[in-house]
């Protein structure tokens, strides 16, 4: 369960990590009053649950209250990578001198957790590790032991970050446990010219495991996000969005997984995980096509079917049975293999859909979904 900035910035200010002061409305209106009371001059972002909000344009400065108004109308709305904006947070702007990035994530395969750290805050730490990786410092923490204000010291000397810091750190970490999250994140955290240490974003997902001892989040998380994902959970899909343009529909996580890695392998980004199981029924194929097709970045479908228990045919047959449902609008290439495979691709052929392509191998198939979307 991923939470808003806002909510995150609440955890954070709960749990003693200074934030700048902040409201939020879901009114141009609001906007203005808001800006009033925050002193005039105030940074809007979109809240909405992806990254790249900035890029997007739903992070903007607005000089007055007039001008938070005008900018929260333009925002208010906006689509950010399938997210509809709902709410704005206004924030008072801070002098900055630095920014750093800390997180404690979950590592399922050691079994513990992991400190991430960098004295180069304010972008995608992906970008940050992929340009210079000596630059992200990874410091395993023991569950059992946790974040002492030793262990803080060691993450915070590791990554180049100032003594100010280590306090933040703890904080964070006691975010981490008390929350019962899987993830807090500050990107950035900034030492402003006055010497103030303040977290300016933040990320949380709790562990849905643990929703009933967090029972506080579980309307409001739904309160007004109707994004891909949330359109995907009330059809009950197991659908995750990703920043590409791809297309996924496959039979079980393995599968999915590998073919989100192949379709990368090919020179192009998967727009989504969505594993449809061992159920692809007409009606299963047609909602993760509805939804898959909805989104704005998509442009090609990639179904990767292994047949199993429930055999190719079946499924091709509910791909034909959910294209005359759903109007397929970008090329779908489709590979087929395993239980009565044969059979399958002959239901697809009959049907001869203009914007169908069968290709029988996964690699194959990866890299013409990848061509198709580099080119379209």
């Amino acid at each position: 369960m991923d939470l808003y900035e806002h909510q995150a910035r609440g955890l954070f200010e709960e749990h003693g990590i200074p934030v700048p002061r902040a409201e939020v409305t879901d009114s141009p209106e609001g906007a203005r009053e808001s800006a009033r009371r925050l002193g005039g001059r105030v940074v809007v972002k979109a809240q909405v649950k992806t990254g790249g909000r900035g890029k997007a344009g739903g992070v903007r400065l607005a000089e007055d209250p007039a001008a938070a108004e005008l900018t929260a109308r333009q925002i208010l709305g906006m689509n950010i990578k399938g997210h509809t904006v709902g709410k704005v947070m206004l924030a008072r702007p801070v002098d900055i001198e630095a920014e750093f990035y800390i997180s404690y994530v979950l590592d399922r395969a050691a079994g513990r957790f992991l400190a991430i750290a960098s004295a180069e805050g304010g972008t995608e730490i992906e970008e940050v590790a992929a340009a210079r990786p000596e630059a992200v410092s990874r410091i395993p923490v023991d569950p059992a032991v946790g974040v002492t204000s030793a262990k803080a010291q060691e993450i915070a000397e590791a990554a180049g970050l100032p003594p100010q810091t280590v306090d933040v750190l703890v904080r964070l970490w006691q975010v981490l446990v008390r929350e019962d999250a899987l993830l807090v994140e500050v990107n950035p955290l900034v030492r402003t010219r006055q010497g103030q240490i303040l977290a300016l974003d933040g990320k949380v997902t709790l562990d849905d495991n643990a929703r009933f001892r967090q029972a506080r989040w579980g309307d409001e998380e739904e309160e007004y996000d109707d994004s891909l994902e949330a359109a995907a959970a009330a059809r009950g899909l197991n659908y995750v969005k990703l920043d590409g343009e791809v297309g996924i529909i496959g039979n079980g996580a393995g599968l999915v997984m590998s073919t989100l890695d192949v379709v990368a392998g090919c020179g192009a980004r998967p727009a989504n995980f969505l594993d449809i199981g061992g159920g692809a029924s007409a009606q299963v194929m047609a909602d993760g096509l509805a939804v898959i097709l909805s989104d704005p970045a998509v442009k090609s479908v990639f179904v990767n079917v292994f047949g199993g228990i429930t055999a190719c045919d079946a499924v091709a047959d509910g791909i034909v049975q959910a294209l005359d449902t759903v109007r397929l609008t970008k090329p779908l290439v489709v590979r087929l293999d395993g239980n009565n495979a044969a059979r399958g691709r002959a239901v697809l052929d009959a049907y001869a859909h203009p914007l169908v392509q069968q290709v029988t191998t996964m690699d194959g198939a990866a890299r013409r979904s990848a061509q198709l979307a580099n080119t379209s």
